[in-house]
């Protein structure tokens, strides 16, 4: 439920410590009220109310900060807290975020725009916000001990400064990082072209996510900080498929994502259908002539891609992490290989002592989306998802980009499964097959020998009478 109780107004809610930047005593005089959000569906577009003009973001299973404007500058209200996140139906984690939700509210200002950001710590220890990729006072890069004191618990600093280019960026903590990133305080950050920009095309949809990781047992909630490499929950804004929201567009809708890894690999982000240009980083605009079209952009640890194409291909496409075990939830992993093995007999004997056994991976793990395995609870099975022909394989880092031809401009609902024109689905083939047919060059080596070789020239030579000139013969 998100609350926006007079956004314009607020009141003090406590005091607070101000960074190295002076703040106008109008600022000073009260708080914005904090703007919180539970749900864990994907909000609508926030059109802005005041301030320049621009085309907002759609967060994906997110949500934008409003702000209220103070004499010129927009003002935000962070507040760093505990959260519970629903990753995917039926399975919540206990994580640390923002604004009740991990990760945090977008945030979308104008080139340009002067921001102020007052951000409360309701955590157990000391934070600070680090504003990934931003030109701003050294004093507010959010390094707690290198630019600032840390936020204590019960506190509220105010960063301030110029949102100077455009561009996509994030925010997340620079204190106690190993422990407060793997819990989930991370947040997106767009600022928007303040005119037409050379290297910024206009789109019809806009859509920006956080890749980001988790290691939570099954049955517990509470994700594992010290975990560094052998993850089992990869995840999209904090959410596993099916738990991950659709794309949803309009055919021939020019369309932006925006994509920032704050897990710790990278990950080869794949798009079916469709090919698209990676038209910006974190560090800004790519210059057209280094451009080109991709199927598969790789978004390394701490980087954004912006990927822009044309959905001019109806139907319901696959979206993805191409790293086959991100595509899996937490069953997934320190599962032993045993395909191919018969394990007739060992069952029998087991589930005499444990009725609900079951056999893993005999014929590999599709089975397995077909299973009602038992499970702890609050636990996110390994492949859940259902689509119009049954299970679909595939969890984690998974979603799914849809076209439509009558999808109305602006209409973000899901349309439901995509309906197939009569004779466009891969069928079963039921007549006889034909003899494989074989190539004439089956079996020859790659480098066939040369054509054979005359037999050797025999060559005599006579030395003349006397050692003087003579000729050789043969």
């Amino acid at each position: 439920m998100v609350s926006r109780r007079n956004f314009l107004g607020g009141t003090a809610t406590g005091a607070f410590a101000a960074t190295a930047s002076a703040v106008s005593p109008v600022a000073m005089a009260a708080l914005p009220e904090p703007v919180m959000q539970s749900s864990a569906d994907t909000a609508a577009p926030l059109l802005p109310p005041t301030g320049r003009p621009y085309n907002p973001v759609v967060t994906l299973n997110g949500w934008t900060l409003p702000w209220r404007m103070n004499q010129g500058v927009k003002e935000f209200h962070l507040v760093a807290e505990p959260v519970v996140r629903e990753m995917a139906p039926g399975f919540k984690a206990h994580l640390w975020g923002y604004n009740g939700q991990s990760p945090g509210p977008t945030i979308e200002v104008v080139e340009g725009d002067r921001v102020r950001l007052f951000v409360t710590n309701k955590l157990g220890e000391l934070t600070s916000i680090h504003w990934h990729g931003q030109r701003l006072p050294n004093g507010m890069d959010g390094v707690t001990g290198l630019n600032q004191p840390g936020i204590p618990p019960g506190k509220t600093f105010v960063y301030e400064f110029v949102a100077r280019r455009p561009g996509t960026f994030m925010y997340h903590p620079h204190a106690d990082e190993m422990v407060q990133m793997a819990m989930g305080m991370m947040g997106f950050w767009v600022t928007h072209p303040k005119q037409k920009h050379p290297l910024i095309d206009e789109v019809d949809r806009d859509f920006c996510f956080l890749l980001n990781a988790y290691d939570i047992e099954p049955g517990s909630a509470t994700p594992k900080i010290m975990t560094m490499l052998d993850f089992n929950l990869w995840s999209w804004n904090s959410r596993i498929f099916p738990g991950i929201s659709p794309l949803v567009v309009r055919k021939n809708d020019r369309v932006r994502i925006r994509v920032g890894n704050l897990t710790m690999t990278n990950h080869p982000i794949h798009l079916h259908g469709h090919e698209f240009t990676i038209t910006g980083t974190d560090g800004g605009p790519v210059p057209k002539s280094a451009r080109w079209p991709e199927i598969t952009a790789d978004v390394a640890v701490g980087q954004m891609r912006q990927l822009d194409f044309i959905a001019d291909e109806e139907g319901d496409w696959a979206f993805h992490c191409h790293k086959s075990h991100h595509t899996m939830n937490a069953m997934g992993h320190g599962v032993p290989t045993m395909i191919g093995v018969d394990h007739s007999q060992v069952v029998r004997q087991i589930t005499q002592l444990i009725p609900d056994y079951m056999v893993m991976g005999e014929r590999g793990m599709k089975d397995m989306t077909e299973m009602e395995m038992p499970l702890p609870d609050n636990t996110a099975p390994m492949m859940a998802g259902q689509g119009p022909y049954g299970a679909v394989g595939m969890g984690g880092m998974f979603s799914v980009l849809k076209v439509r031809s009558d999808q109305k401009r602006g209409d973000y609902t899901d349309p439901g499964w995509y309906r197939h024109p009569p004779g466009t689905v891969a069928f079963e083939y039921t007549g006889n097959l034909p003899d494989p047919a074989r190539l004439r060059a089956e079996g020859q080596p790659a480098m066939p020998p040369a054509a054979p070789m005359q037999p050797p020239v025999e060559v005599k030579v006579r030395k003349p009478p006397g050692g003087h000139g003579g000729h050789g013969g043969h």
